[in-house]
Formats: structure tokens, C-alpha cells, sequence
């Protein structure tokens, strides 16, 4: 059995709950751009992709700049939200929103496939026998892309878990408080005899993604099971 220290466990309880924290602040969010994004029609749809997924392919450290230039203390909305008692920058809710900012587009992509999967008949149908469109999102929609919503919030609590770039550029690294497990892993590389602590937490933190894409592929072949797509 691993012999944790407590700098260690706090990093991991730490990291378990900023990823619980980002993932439900943010699957509202995510289900309705998802939805948005496989059936409504609007300007600019393109461009609203392109920023959703942005996170994907912009360097962290440049989306955790982005996050201390809005919401840092003397950011653009830093003082207002000060003022009314909610600070990001070096806290735990900040690493929490950075997560969440990097999980986003995960969770969306999943989301919007499974949307899109759902057969349009069946919400054209709801809408005959005078069901609105508030009641078939949520009596026909919400319930059939139930799999890909928790596939989405799977991916991106696991991507919350290994963020560190823009979660250090944004709320530093300070233990106790915003040091995750990835974190915490830079740290030891950096100190004499911290090899053995890294390494720990290197196995805790492959078996902890290893475990979500695992629930992952479980939770898309029960779906696609139930919608008679395999044997």
C-alpha cells in the first residue's frame, strides 16, 4: 500500500474536490451549449464552436493568463467580485474554475454527440401532441443524452484532475490551497529525495484517469446497447 504523506493526501483530497466542484458548476453550462451547438441554428455558430473548444488547443499557461487578466484581483472583474465576497485568484475556487474552464470543451463534445444521436422524430413528435420545447428538452432530449452527459461529466472531472497549467499560471501553487496532485508532482521533481512522493502520486493520479476513461467506454457501450447498436 502506498505510504502517503500529508502534504500528499491533502494535494489528492484537494484535487478530488476542486474536479467535483468544476465538473458540477459546470455540466448547467455545458448541456445547454451542447444542445445549442447540435440543434439550434443561430449567427456566428461557427465562431461560438471555435471559442468553446478553444481550451483544446491553446496553450494552458495562455488560458490561465486569460483567467488572472479577467478575474485575478486587479483583473476586469477581479474588485467587483471582491467587493461582493467571491475571490478566485490564489484560492482553491480559482484552480476550481480553471479546471473547469480546461474540462469544458470535453464535456461539451460528448454531450453534443449524444445529442445528436437522438433520433429528431421523436422530439418532432413531442412537439405534435403539444409538448413545448421546454418539455421535450427535458421529458425526451435530456433523458436520451443521459449517457453522453455522463460520459462528458466523466471526461471532464478526469481533465480537471491533470490540469496544472493554467491552474498554476492563475492561483500559483501554494500548498493546501491550490496545490493538486499535478501540482504537487512538480514540486517534488524540484526538491532533492522528492522522487519517491512524485512517484505516488504519478501512480494515483494514472489510476485515477485510467478509472474515469474505464467508466467512460462502460458507460457508452451500456448506451449503445440499449439503442440496439451492438450485440
Amino acid at each position: 500500500m502506498l505510504d502517503l504523506t500529508d502534504n500528499e493526501l491533502t494535494a489528492i483530497m484537494l484535487s478530488l474536490r476542486i474536479g467535483v466542484v468544476a465538473t458540477v458548476a459546470s455540466l448547467p453550462f455545458a448541456i445547454l451549449t451542447a444542445y445549442a451547438l447540435a440543434r439550434w441554428k443561430f449567427p456566428g455558430k461557427t465562431l461560438f464552436n471555435g471559442l468553446v473548444h478553444l481550451p483544446l488547443v491553446m496553450p494552458p499557461v495562455v488560458t490561465g493568463f486569460i483567467l488572472l487578466i479577467l478575474f485575478g484581483r486587479r483583473g476586469v472583474f477581479g474588485p467587483f467580485l471582491a467587493s461582493v465576497g467571491i475571490v478566485f485568484s490564489f484560492r482553491w475556487t480559482g484552480a476550481a474554475l480553471a479546471c473547469a474552464v480546461m474540462g469544458f470543451p470535453l464535456m461539451v463534445r460528448a454531450m453534443r454527440l449524444s445529442f445528436e444521436s437522438i433520433d429528431r422524430k421523436l422530439e418532432l413528435a413531442s412537439g405534435t401532441l403539444g409538448a413545448s420545447r421546454a418539455w421535450t428538452f427535458a421529458l425526451i432530449s435530456l433523458p436520451l443524452a443521459t449517457p453522453g452527459i455522463i460520459v462528458g461529466c466523466i471526461l471532464g472531472f478526469a481533465r480537471a484532475l491533470g490540469e496544472f497549467g493554467a491552474t498554476i499560471t492563475f492561483v500559483s501553487n501554494i500548498p493546501g490551497e491550490t496545490q493538486t496532485i499535478s501540482a504537487a508532482i512538480y514540486t517534488l521533481t524540484q526538491v532533492p529525495g522528492g522522487d519517491a512522493g512524485a512517484m505516488r502520486l504519478t501512480a494515483i493520479a494514472v489510476a485515477i484517469a485510467l478509472l474515469a476513461l474505464m467508466a467512460s467506454e462502460v458507460v457508452q457501450r451500456y448506451a449503445e446497447r440499449r439503442v440496439g447498436m451492438i450485440d
